[in-house]
């Protein structure tokens, strides 16, 4: 059986707005979960837990919802990169990233509470950083105070302008959604954004 209704576990303007544009009708809920790493817990791992665990956590008081959850960290050689908070660590975090390659690992679940099935998937998006001097840097900083995003920056704003190439399947996952998975994902509960029937407009609470 599949729910008539969709919830996105999620507090994030970003992935509201992605998931508004498979134009169907969803409400939206943070989860608010521990999002604690766990002590040797790799960044794939992470993610996919993190985005079941918080798909999961609304079931009980959304049990007629398919539930989306999604996370997403940033990486640099395998290790995972926290958000910056401050202007001094932003600026840090995107010196190291000159020339180099930043991995961006994004967990995504798609949960059934009436049956328990849990569908789930981890994408990956690479950027590489531009050899960026650090008056570009501060300036960037200095218009886009991106202190609350891992790896300092902002992919849908201004943040593009830092990159030298992007590589990856889905433009979406960068942004913290994978639409092309979770397309996928919705296919499977019999739910088609292509389908005129399906295509009602977005809400949110």
């Amino acid at each position: 059986m599949t729910p008539n209704k969709i919830l996105l576990a999620s507090s994030s303007i970003y992935r509201r707005q992605l998931l508004g544009k498979l134009g169907l009708r969803f409400e939206w809920e943070s989860p608010d979960i521990d999002e604690s790493h766990q002590t040797a817990e790799p960044p794939d791992l992470l993610v996919r837990r993190l985005a079941e665990t918080k798909a999961r956590h609304l079931a009980d008081r959304y049990p007629h919802h398919l539930i989306i959850g999604s996370d997403q960290v940033a990486t640099i050689e395998n290790k995972i990169l926290g958000k910056p908070c401050t202007h001094d660590n932003a600026f840090a975090q995107l010196i190291s990233f000159r020339n180099r390659k930043v991995v961006f690992m994004t967990g995504i679940c798609l949960f059934n509470p009436t049956t328990n099935r849990t569908q789930t998937s981890v994408e990956t998006y690479t950027v590489k950083f531009r050899n960026l001097t650090d008056t570009q840097i501060e300036n960037y900083l200095q218009r886009e105070q991106p202190y609350d995003c891992a790896g300092s920056f902002k992919s849908e704003g201004l943040g593009i302008c830092l990159f030298e190439q992007l590589e990856g399947n889905d433009p979406n996952t960068l942004i913290g959604l994978p639409l092309i998975a979770l397309t996928r994902m919705l296919a499977n509960e019999g739910i088609d954004p292509l389908d005129q029937s399906a295509s009602f407009s977005q809400e949110s609470n």
